[in-house]
């Protein structure tokens, strides 16, 4: 009796199998635009992201796949017997069902096109068919079309970015390529505050780098310029705005007015913390005693006399690449005040009109949320106000984190470009998709299952929204992980 079972069943089996593959893999559209899709579970290979080419009676069409689903649907009840044993039961017949976008289509509807995934000719045919007249930048290549390169149009720079991805999912190693295409391929300025002193080695060549890509990028790291402790990356205490003296000694304009109304008369005036122990003005020790306490005097951050300055580096522009190696300094107090500083000096020069990428490496920690002390609150304000005004200024910002719900709402919102690595937090993968509403979520639901250097772009830098897989680097990469030697086999 069971091998008679088993025998019905694998019949059944294959039955449904054969009525399922006889499901065409077909596409309708209504609007020229967006199509559905429908097709058997059996044999034809699509994904979420993937390239279709729909065939039709009046052409051919590029589409690209931004949902899938399976489908079930009842079929008629199916009635087996031998040697006395009736086998009844209901089949259920199952399809996938999707949804998609036209890429070239020519805007007109088209019912029941034939469906077949594209080749990588065919996508890189369409690529060069919409390739803009400005820079592209190429990044890598396609991760669902191996050997179609993935380029990013430099134009849209003059949108806001936003880059995520947990650690260790190679967002530094990216956002650095990034930066050397565009350092090679563009004229944008660059400003980069490096918190963990990632991109302090842009002007350096890798060693095994291609011999082409090295030549044309040896000119173009003549105009990286590094500032880090002890080299370069000091302020004076006149070339901050009042605000943020004041809040480098915590007073409080009400509570500490006194002293709060000392800080431009003197700390304003290019006095230095050793001058002020001199000074015979009654509120002047006070003022200096406040200082010594909290510790600002001994800073690495101040300028010891006249020499110059981070503010003179971002005033001048002889710099065409400046990274602030914010790591370099002690103290989170030190580094919120030098990013102070930058931002303060570029919307102040902003009617100079200039354009510049602002890159902010982590942003949870330069422009939170929420601010934990006052300088980083004015820093904050500095970085909403740039990412709310700034782009008819010229000043464009690119904000990178893996944090980016610990990123102030006020930045985010205004970003236009998205590039998403590896993310494994279901909640932060739903607060991109609220922010970034124009980008399919079922695009960012694949975020979870990236691998290191593969990530997802949309946005005015994309033609499209793509997964792509990053590429080589030319530069030498800053900072690094501490090795496992610790894993070691005993």
């Amino acid at each position: 009796m069971s091998s008679n079972l088993d025998r019905q069943t694998a019949e059944f089996r294959a039955l449904r199998r054969t009525i399922e593959e006889s499901i065409l893999p077909l596409a309708t559209s209504v609007d020229g635009r967006h199509f559905e899709l429908q097709a058997s579970l059996h044999g034809l290979e699509l994904q979420v992201g993937g390239y279709v080419v729909l065939e039709s009676d009046d052409g051919r069409r590029l589409g690209q796949v931004v949902a899938l689903e399976l489908a079930r649907v009842d079929g008629s009840e199916v009635t087996s017997g031998d040697g006395g044993l009736e086998l009844r039961t209901r089949m259920v017949l199952r399809s996938v069902r999707g949804e998609g976008v036209v890429l070239d289509g020519d805007g007109k509807p088209f019912h029941d096109a034939l469906a077949r995934p594209a080749e990588p000719a065919e996508v890189a045919e369409w690529l060069a068919t919409i390739k803009p007249a400005r820079a592209t930048l190429e990044i890598g290549e396609l991760l669902l079309e191996p050997g179609v390169p993935a380029t990013l149009d430099a134009g849209g720079f003059d949108r806001h970015t936003f880059l995520c991805g947990q650690s260790g999912s190679g967002k530094t190693y990216s956002l650095g390529l990034v930066l050397e295409r565009l350092l090679v391929e563009t004229d944008l300025r660059l400003v980069i505050l490096d918190p963990n002193s990632d991109y302090v080695r842009l002007g350096e060549q890798r060693s095994d780098v291609d011999t082409e890509l090295a030549a044309g990028y040896a000119e173009a790291a003549k105009g990286v310029v590094v500032r880090r402790a002890g080299d370069g990356l000091q302020l004076r205490l006149d070339q901050l705005d009042p605000n943020a003296r004041a809040a480098a000694l915590a007073l409080d304009p009400v509570g500490d007015r006194e002293e709060f109304a000392l800080v431009d008369q003197f700390l304003g005036e290019g006095v230095t913390f050793e001058e002020l122990a001199t000074s015979q003005e009654p509120h002047a020790r006070a003022l200096r005693l406040r200082a010594e306490n909290l510790g600002v005097p001994k800073w690495q951050l101040w300028a010891r006399g006249r020499e110059g300055s981070l503010v003179d580096d971002v005033e001048r522009r002889d710099a065409r690449c400046l990274v602030v190696d914010l790591g370099s300094l002690a103290t989170r107090e030190e580094q919120a005040v030098a990013a102070e500083g930058v931002l303060a000096t570029l919307w102040r020069r902003r009617a100079d009109r200039e354009p510049v990428l602002v890159v902010i490496d982590e942003a949870h920690n330069v422009c939170p949320q929420k601010s934990d002390d006052p300088v980083t609150a004015l820093v904050t304000e500095h970085a909403v106000r740039i990412a709310a005004e700034g782009r008819k200024f010229g000043l464009y910002l690119l904000v990178s984190t893996q944090r980016p719900q610990k990123v102030h709402e006020n930045v985010l919102t205004q970003c236009d470009n998205l590039m998403v690595m590896r993310m494994n937090s279901l909640a932060d993968l739903g607060f991109i998709a609220d922010v970034f509403s124009f980008v399919p979520s079922s695009l960012l639901d694949r975020a979870t299952a990236f691998r290191q250097g593969e990530a997802l772009v949309a946005g005015k830098i994309a033609s499209h929204p793509s997964f792509v897989r990053f590429g080589a680097r030319v530069a030498e990469e800053g900072g690094s992980d501490i090795p496992a030697d610790w894993a070691r086999p005993t």
